[in-house]
């Protein structure tokens, strides 16, 4: 019997993988709103969260006694005054419905679907655009110049995602690569399979480093062989 290789550990889901809940502040989410009514509020404070490369404002509604979590966008201020809502402002971190907002205007935190709080573009420094929207459905330009679908029905916030530059500074040392991957729940470094003894992962052994065996493996295969190429519909370069 050999050794419980990576993905096996992993899969256990014990505490050394799991996301460390308590560093977390909130949710970053859009508040659930009713129709036909728009909510103001006075942005109280900026936080940093442990694992989030965005700041987090905290938003007090009038009304409400809770406090709301926000994803800060650029050039936000302790005092401003952000509106959620139908009838809301076009002003920077105001939250509006994709049918209510104009083409070529920068969002983030785009709704997947409407009510689901926000799926797409909350990364730091990034920013989607309308590219055109009608009664049926709203096209939005990603980041990733992706052109993506979704129902004028869906929220997203007006502006650019706080933190932005946040990823150009190199990491110098592998400690500060360490750190940065430690709140995320993400085991690093992370050693090649083909560069272990032939006990501790199927990749190993040999005289030389290499598979050994094909990297392609079922997707009904025994944890302790799901390695490498899982399911894969093709290998190799495209021609």
């Amino acid at each position: 019997m050999g050794r419980r290789i990576l993905v096996q550990r992993k899969g256990r889901g014990s505490s050394q993988w799991r996301s460390p809940s308590h560093k977390k502040i909130a949710p970053a989410r859009h508040p659930k709103w009713q129709p036909d009514k728009t909510y103001v509020g006075t942005v109280a404070n900026l936080y940093h969260e442990s694992g989030r490369g965005a700041p987090l404002a905290e938003v007090r509604f009038e009304g409400e006694k809770r406090p709301h979590y926000m994803i800060a966008p650029e050039g936000i201020m302790i005092g401003q005054v952000v509106e959620c809502g139908d009838d809301a402002a076009l002003a920077n971190g105001n939250t509006l419905m994709l049918e209510y907002i104009p083409e070529g205007t920068p969002i983030y935190n785009v709704e997947g679907k409407p009510g689901d709080g926000g799926r797409f573009i909350r990364s730091s420094g990034l920013a989607g655009t309308i590219v055109t929207i009608d009664e049926k459905v709203a096209i939005v330009r990603l980041p990733s110049g992706t052109l993506k679908r979704f129902s004028p029905r869906c929220r997203a916030t007006i502006g650019i995602v706080a933190g932005g530059g946040r990823p150009d500074k190199p990491f110098l040392k592998a400690g500060d690569v360490w750190h940065h991957t430690r709140p995320k729940a993400r085991k690093w470094p992370v050693v090649r399979g083909a560069a272990m003894a032939a006990v501790s992962h199927p990749h190993g052994g040999g005289s030389h480093q290499s598979p050994g065996r094909p990297t392609t493996v079922s997707r009904n295969a025994p944890p302790g062989r799901k390695v490498g190429n899982i399911a894969a519909r093709r290998t190799g370069r495209k021609k």
